[in-house]
């Protein structure tokens, strides 16, 4: 089983969203069987006493508008040892990436990556957040995690 974590500052939109995007492609492909997804943040705004927010509405809502099925959700942080438990931990943008890379410590597996384009260009997803753009962060989450599946379908092929 391949185990992947979506990562963004707060877990309550870009990361949930690629969790769900994600698993929908997987299960558009019968392939949920074959990997763990999840998702967390690098920052603790979004749990408050202990309990995670769920994903916020306007997120909810671009996935809705997508066909894209949203299942329960509240907001985790990112811990050290998530570093051994997952294969992958993608990060949304810059500012994610050093973030995980100071929770996690090193990277001497080189697990803790971005999304790319199918150029092999990163992909730095804008915090919709701040933004309001979630049709913007939904275009290249989605354009992200299709590669991302294509290129794991490929190299388990190789």
């Amino acid at each position: 089983m391949y185990r992947i974590m979506f990562v963004c500052h707060g877990n309550i939109c870009r990361s949930p969203m690629a969790e769900m995007i994600f698993v929908e492609l997987l299960r558009q492909r019968n392939l949920l069987h074959q990997f763990h997804i999840a998702s967390s943040a690098t920052s603790t705004e979004e749990i408050i006493r202990g309990v995670g927010n769920p994903i916020y509405p306007p997120a909810r809502a671009e996935l809705e508008k997508h066909h894209i099925p949203c299942h329960p959700h509240a907001a985790t942080q990112l811990r050290k040892s998530d570093y051994q438990s997952y294969d992958l931990l993608i990060g949304m943008d810059d500012a994610n990436l050093r973030n995980m890379k100071r929770i996690l410590g090193s990277d001497p597996e080189g697990k803790i990556q971005s999304f790319r384009h199918a150029d092999g260009t990163p992909i730095r997803v804008a915090d919709p957040w701040y933004s309001g753009n979630f049709s913007a962060a939904f275009r290249d989450i989605y354009e992200g995690c299709t590669v991302l599946l294509e290129s794991l379908l490929h190299a388990s092929d190789a």
